[in-house]
């Protein structure tokens, strides 16, 4: 309730006065922002590219090892299968009749459609293994070269970082302060504007007889209402609350 008060306590002139400060840390923390640019942003991005390449490696080389893998096994296949023909035409040899004859023969004409088939297949995966593994080279570039430019990325962001952290987080508590000594409706008030301000000003002196924020005309009367600070004027054209010219204040 002390603390309420105390608010309550402040004049107009001291509220006007209070925001302005206020206005000035946060735009001295969106500064220090700026300097780090899309960096972050540009981080992000990149890890999340090499994220996906590293996916699609993985998803690669596994198709690779089942292609792999079923090339081996139709090459032992036909060796089986060859196996069997020799055997097939040594009981040729011995049949007794055509009927035998002529069941063997089917059977060693099945397993040499069998090999014909596993060549086709073979040839057909040793294709897809060699476009797959032409993919996967050319994405295992992609990521080194990612990688890189991540490693150049976050240094950047890094030193950039440790030059401006402590500094703003020191603002983002004076920040944090100086808000908490509004009372709530300008507080309110402020966080709003700020948060839809595209520069993030929404406490802006009156400059050459204009809006610091919109650049539009404040008429005689009200530019006078503004230097006398017995009232929170805010501008007709884009809503930012304005203070008295700083020039000879600051």
């Amino acid at each position: 309730m002390a603390k309420t008060a105390k608010k309550n306590e402040m004049t107009i002139a001291e509220k006007l006065d209070s925001l302005y400060v206020l206005q000035k840390i946060d735009s001295e923390i969106d500064r220090i922002r700026t300097i780090r640019g899309e960096l972050p942003l540009e981080v992000q991005d990149l890890e999340d590219e090499i994220e996906g390449l590293d996916l699609r490696i993985g998803k690669m080389e596994e198709e690779i090892k089942t292609l792999d893998t079923d090339v081996a096994d139709r090459k032992n296949a036909n060796k089986d299968a060859e196996t069997a023909i020799a055997k097939y035409k040594e009981q040729q040899n011995n049949v007794r009749n055509n009927r035998e004859f002529e069941s063997i023969s089917k059977e060693i004409e099945f397993q040499e459609l069998e090999i014909k088939l596993n060549e086709k297949r073979t040839k057909e995966g040793k294709i897809k293994i060699s476009n797959k593994k032409e993919i996967l080279d050319e994405a295992k570039e992609r990521r080194s070269f990612r990688a890189e430019d991540l490693k150049s990325k976050k240094a950047e962001l890094d030193e950039i970082v440790a030059e401006t952290q402590t500094q703003e987080e020191k603002l983002e508590k004076k920040s944090k302060s100086a808000l908490k000594k509004l009372d709530d409706r300008l507080s309110a008030a402020y966080t709003r504007l700020r948060t839809s301000a595209h520069n993030g000003l929404a406490v802006v002196p009156v400059d050459r007889d204009s809006c610091g924020g919109c650049f539009n005309k404040i008429p005689p009367q009200r530019k006078l209402d503004i230097q006398a600070k017995k009232k929170v004027i805010a501008c007709e054209h884009c809503g930012r609350i304005l203070v008295p010219s700083q020039e000879t204040e600051d």
